[in-house]
């Protein structure tokens, strides 16, 4: 088990939000904090730690500029979500960019486009690609939401979705929308789900707010699961330290 950092982007800046709080409109997304740093500190920091696979997230339009000065401070040492599309995925990975992420893109109208993916991975390679199924519970199933988390779609996270959409990328990337950005802990069931049936690297994000939880993400993802920590540390104006959570890695 690894920590992967992040780097979240709004307006150009570097942010923590509320994830499902995130809409079209900016009077209804709840950011927790706005950083004064430019987003090439975070990405030297996490360089300097030898911390490989973080991602970077544009959330919403105006951070172009911004997410292109964080790749090129760590290339190849992080990976791109945020509006990819097969005609820009190539840009992001030539702009420094070690894997591009995506989720909206492979669905129409809440139902898994198979050929997009197909496409995607011809452009790209399936080595340089990851999926996000960042999911809600709804009657009981986690299920993968997009549109800024608003819209569920049919696309179930269990067993045969890990399974087979594992052959198509290179990792997946899954939040647990309902507890990201509120430090309110983390989601059993689903870092259990992904532990016992992702077949390729995977990490979570949501809810994580202390040295506990990587101990609990370690244990019921069985190892195998990584985990994103983002509003719960001091960097971030939280207040679990940065260089503890680096120290406790195995």
């Amino acid at each position: 088990m690894k920590f992967r950092p992040c780097i979240d982007l709004k307006g150009g800046k570097v942010v923590q939000i509320v994830g499902g709080s995130l809409t079209d409109t900016d009077e209804s997304t709840v950011t927790n904090f706005q950083s004064e740093k430019e987003p090439s500190f975070y990405a030297e920091l996490y360089q300097n730690n030898n911390l490989l696979g973080g991602h970077v997230i544009a959330l919403g339009p105006g951070n172009y500029e911004a997410a292109k000065q964080a790749l090129s401070s760590y290339p190849n040492g992080l990976q791109m979500g945020g509006g990819v599309t097969k005609e820009n995925a190539t840009q992001w990975l030539e702009a420094g960019a070690s894997h591009i992420i995506v989720t909206s893109y492979v669905f129409h109208d809440g139902i898994f486009d198979h050929s997009r993916l197909e496409e995607l991975v011809q452009e790209v390679g399936k080595d340089h690609l990851v999926l996000d199924l960042s999911c809600r519970k709804k009657e009981g199933q986690y299920k993968v939401v997009t549109d800024r988390w608003q819209n569920f779609t049919e696309l179930n996270v269990d067993a045969k979705t890990l399974n087979e959409l594992g052959n198509y990328c290179d990792e997946y990337l899954i939040h647990g929308v309902d507890v990201e950005g509120l430090q309110s802990g983390i989601e059993n069931d689903l870092v259990e789900l992904m532990g016992k049936n992702s077949p390729i690297p995977t990490t979570y994000a949501g809810g994580a707010r202390t040295l506990e939880d990587l101990e609990r993400v370690n244990k019921l993802g069985l190892g195998k699961v990584d985990l994103t920590i983002g509003s719960a540390l001091d960097i971030f104006g939280g207040e679990l330290p940065f260089q503890k959570v680096i120290d406790w890695q195995p």
